[in-house]
């Protein structure tokens, strides 16, 4: 393979990780060495290129995006796929990524490294130039406005703070403009609503985020909301659950277009561990029926001044270890959690039902047991028990758990 142009480009910026990974230590080492010493590889004919085309590295922020070459392959410096210059015959699937303010870095960044990484072209599309502001403060500067956005293949768009972009038409009516000229559209997290708001949901089954199954729902009678489910694929239309699910959807995408080997060598190259055929989904953890306030790792109780300690278990079994500071007495505590869990446990069926004593006896007591049928008809048990804490004497432990009948 010829490379087209110098490069002067020093062994440590031969020597990027994508480079091990492709094409191993020792060619890495090698070109790093070769591009130290200045050796220029001698340009192809013109001719010979008119006829064979050029190709150019992905850009990949590296000098070997400056580099041209007279047939497809790797670029031997970062080890990306080649592509043609001009596009046409050869060239990989394009992604266009949506971005608004308020958008969850993990939605777009995690499948942005899934398509990359597979050989896709991925670019950033957003209403206008102007650097759009990521939860936590990330500022990223978009590629192309909605009135010069390139042809793609696919269109993925994100969730986080969608208030914003389901109530601006003109996003929407891109959205729905796209959607007509791409062969896929995927979601994932909350960017499911702005698909529903965009109509695009209507007599398909989808997922979204834990928590937001309602909300969806509400939007559009003609959904068929499918929970817990890590991604649905309703053929064009892929939605994904929250944040790292994009991952998966990604790479189910990826299978479908390109093949399953070039999805399991993308999740390879990035140290994932795929399960195509496994489902997990945080929507399916036991902790939902923990009651509110008490879920998503929180510690928010009304009536309690608490800490989280631990929380963790799966879909069959939960425990929850919480620092409590008020009230002050261990009675007053399970008092409290009583009528927390009797009001506020949730994807349930009838009422939650207590098997302590009640009246003067729970007011002195250190715990509460209770069980409860779940929304899909298991049986279930909880206890919470509450110790003074033998580090902060004026505070107390308490264990909740929470346990599937077999």
């Amino acid at each position: 393979m010829a490379m087209n142009k110098k490069s002067n480009s020093t062994s440590e910026e031969g020597l990027s990780r994508r480079h091990f990974i492709k094409r191993g230590a020792g060619a890495a080492l090698a070109v790093g060495y070769l591009t130290t010493m200045g050796s220029e590889v001698s340009a192809a004919p013109a001719s010979r290129n008119e006829a064979f085309g050029i190709y150019i590295c992905p850009p990949c922020g590296q000098p070997c995006d400056k580099l041209t070459f007279d047939k497809p392959g790797d670029c031997p410096q970062c080890g990306m796929k080649l592509i043609p210059m001009n596009g046409g015959a050869g060239s990989p699937p394009t992604v266009a990524i949506l971005l608004f303010n308020g958008a969850e870095i993990v939605d777009f960044a995690g499948p942005w490294e899934a398509f990359g990484t597979a050989g896709f072209l991925v670019h950033t599309v957003a209403e206008n130039l102007e650097p759009q502001t990521m939860v936590f403060g990330q500022k990223v500067v978009p590629d192309f406005t909605f009135e010069n956005s390139p042809k793609s293949d696919v269109l993925l768009v994100p969730g986080g703070g969608v208030g914003g972009p389901m109530n601006n038409t003109s996003l929407i009516r891109w959205i729905k403009t796209k959607a007509g000229d791409v062969s896929h559209v995927m979601s994932v997290c909350t960017g499911a609503l702005i698909l529903a708001q965009a109509g695009l949901l209507d007599g398909l089954e989808a997922t979204v985020t834990y928590g937001m199954e309602e909300p969806l729902q509400q939007m559009s009678s003609n959904v068929k909301v499918i929970s817990p489910r890590r991604f649905v694929d309703a053929g064009k239309i892929i939605t994904t659950a929250g944040l790292t699910s994009g991952i998966d959807g990604a790479l189910h995408l990826i299978s479908k277009m390109a093949g399953i080997g070039a999805a399991q060598s993308a999740a390879l190259s990035m140290e994932y561990r795929w399960s195509p055929d496994a489902n997990f989904s945080r929507a399916a953890l036991a902790d939902r029926y923990l009651p509110e306030g008490l879920k998503y790792g929180k510690a928010k109780l009304s009536g309690i001044d608490a800490k989280v300690i631990s929380t963790s278990g799966d879909t069959d079994r939960w425990e929850m270890k919480l620092l409590v500071s008020e009230p002050k007495a261990e009675g007053e505590i399970m008092e409290v959690l009583r009528n927390r869990i009797k009001s506020n446990t949730t994807h349930i069926r009838g009422s939650v039902l207590f098997s302590e004593a009640s009246g003067k006896e729970s007011a002195r007591s250190s715990q509460v047991k209770w069980h409860f049928t779940d929304d899909q008809g298991h049986g279930w048990t909880g206890s919470a028990v509450a110790a003074r804490s033998s580090e902060e004497k004026e505070k107390f432990n308490i264990i909740l758990m929470l346990a599937r009948a077999r």
